[in-house]
């Protein structure tokens, strides 16, 4: 993580819906290139060409290692819409990396894995809190805003109180 530190208490600017998708890799066999090495460098294509198009949907997105197997990636999309209509575009990096991702996991027997995970955030039901952080998560997506704007406490900010 780099960037510029945004100092004081910030919280998330965005208040409608949020899709959090995340995904990821299991290295189960590590000399096993071949069945992991296509999938690991297909992730990369998808998410420059999400970045280039600002009507994607994708807000933003963090490549994350989860240790020496695991490899995930934590995406904000603006609705869940938008990340299925991405998943399904017959014209786009997707459609022939899930296609290729299938080939290679049948082949390959177990020696990788595969998961991913999507939540459906309505609006209102996400809080966040970020102090003396640079953009990160969904402030990083959408921007950031003083935390009293919506409150000094998380049930504050998720309208609990």
């Amino acid at each position: 993580m780099s960037g510029k530190i945004v100092e004081g208490r910030m919280t998330a600017a965005a208040t409608g819906e949020v899709t959090l998708f995340l995904i990821g890799m299991r290295i189960n066999s590590f000399w096993r290139v071949r069945h992991w090495g296509p999938l690991l460098r297909a992730m990369p294509r998808m998410l420059r060409e999400l970045s280039r198009d600002p009507d994607s949907g994708l807000l933003g997105y963090r490549l994350l290692w989860g240790g020496p197997r695991l490899i995930y990636v934590v995406q904000y999309w603006s609705s869940h819409e938008r990340l299925m209509a991405y998943a399904s575009a017959p014209d786009g990096e997707h459609r022939p990396a899930w296609a290729a991702f299938n080939r290679r996991i049948r082949q390959g027997r177990g020696r990788v894995g595969f998961w991913h995970e999507t939540y459906v955030v309505p609006a209102g039901a996400h809080e966040s809190v970020y102090r003396n952080m640079p953009a990160f998560g969904l402030g990083a997506a959408g921007g950031v805003i003083p935390v009293e704007r919506r409150g000094e406490s998380a049930a504050e900010r998720l309208g609990r109180v």
